[in-house]
C-alpha cells in the first residue's frame, strides 16, 4: 500500500529541510553512521505554514531495497512542535514521538549501507493536526493515518549520501 511517507515526497509549499553538516544530494558525515557514533545531523526547518500544528520526520534508504526487500526505514519521528526550527545533532525527541526504526530499536539509526553508496532521504511533513500514535506504530500504518486522518499542508525531502567505506557494514 502506497502512502505519503513511502517513495520520495515531492515539494509542496515553502517548507524546506536543510543541515549544515551536507548538501541535498551529498555525503552526510561519518558521524551519522549506524556503527560510527549513530548521531542524527543537524537539521534546520523553514517554511512551516503558520496553520501547522505538528511536523512528521521519517529517515529512509530505497537502495536497501535489493538486499532488505524493502526500503529500510532508519527513523520515524512525529508529533514534532511546528516552531523547533532546528533539529540539533543526535537529537533527544523527548517532547516528539520516535517510533522504530528498522533495526527494531526506537529512534534514530543511522546509515550502514553493505556496499557502495546509497541515498536517504529525509521527508518532513507539516500537517493540520497531531497524528496521536503510539510509538510502536511503523511506517505504513503512520503514513495511512496520515493519508485518511489529516491535511499535509506542506512537505519537503532532503537526500543524503552515504559510502559503506564510511563505517563497516551492519
Amino acid at each position: 500500500m502506497s502512502t505519503p511517507l513511502h517513495g520520495d515526497v515531492e515539494q509542496q509549499g515553502n517548507l524546506q529541510l536543510t543541515s549544515p553538516a551536507f548538501d541535498d544530494g551529498e555525503p552526510m558525515p561519518d558521524s551519522t553512521g549506524y556503527v560510527n557514533e549513530n548521531a542524527n545531523p543537524q537539521l534546520d526547518i523553514s517554511g512551516v505554514p503558520a496553520e501547522a500544528d505538528t511536523l512528521v520526520l521519517v529517515l529512509d534508504d530505497p537502495d536497501a531495497q535489493p538486499v532488505a526487500g524493502h526500503t529500510w526505514d532508519h527513523w520515524l519521528a512525529w508529533d514534532i512542535d511546528p516552531d523547533i526550527g532546528t533539529i540539533p545533532e543526535d537529537w533527544d525527541a523527548a517532547r516528539a514521538v520516535e517510533g522504530y526504526n528498522d533495526y527494531v530499536e526506537q529512534g534514530y539509526g543511522g546509515p550502514s549501507p553493505p556496499e557502495g553508496s546509497h541515498d536517504y532521504r529525509f521527508k518532513l511533513l507539516a500537517l493540520d493536526s497531531e497524528l496521536e500514535m503510539p510509538e510502536e506504530t511503523r511506517k505504513a500504518r503512520l503514513g495511512s493515518a496520515i493519508a485518511m486522518e489529516t491535511e499535509i499542508l506542506a512537505a519537503t525531502q532532503l537526500v543524503g549520501t552515504y559510502e559503506a567505506s564510511q563505517g563497516t557494514a551492519f
